[in-house]
């Protein structure tokens, strides 16, 4: 399984939002021009996080995004379901029952195979992971002057 870019854009953006809350809302373009991504672009990429509760969009000409919860009430496993969806990566399509697995007992293909066993605890811890940290446990792993820099990027792009 690949994630998209969306994620990735997200989570830095709900990272720089959170460091900029004192300048919310802050306009697409301007968020755009931080990462030097596409605006129209970066927009589509936040629309999942406004439609789930992550972020607010304000309208207008002072309008843009802000965080909607705090920092510490977002998941890492909120952004990946907000724009990947919650369907399950591994589907299991009973390969087993195919070719040889004709010859065997209907009984015998009562339980999930150990395949899709194995894959769905992955998943599972995969998930579990994700959703214990937040975007605050994030922004305490950025280096020291990351947030004076952000702040310090954004005034000069907003001049």
């Amino acid at each position: 399984m690949q994630m998209g870019e969306g994620v990735e854009w997200g989570l830095h953006c709900l990272v720089a939002l959170a460091w900029l809350d004192d300048h919310a809302p802050v306009a697409t373009g301007r968020l755009a021009e931080i990462f030097d991504l596409p605006p129209e672009y970066l927009k589509k990429r936040l629309q999942p996080l406004v439609r789930t509760g992550i972020l607010t969009s304000t309208p207008g000409a002072r309008g843009g995004y802000s965080l909607a919860r705090r920092p510490e009430e977002i998941t890492l496993m909120d952004v990946v379901a907000a724009v990947e969806g919650r369907d399950e990566a591994f589907r299991c399509t009973e390969i087993r029952q195919q070719g040889a697995g004709t010859l065997a007992a209907p009984t015998e293909f009562g339980d999930a195979c150990g395949v899709a066993r194995a894959m769905r605890r992955a998943e599972t811890a995969w998930r579990r992971e994700l959703a214990a940290q937040t975007v605050a446990d994030v922004m305490g792993m950025a280096p020291p002057g990351a947030p004076v820099r952000m702040r310090r990027f954004y005034q000069d792009i907003t001049l």
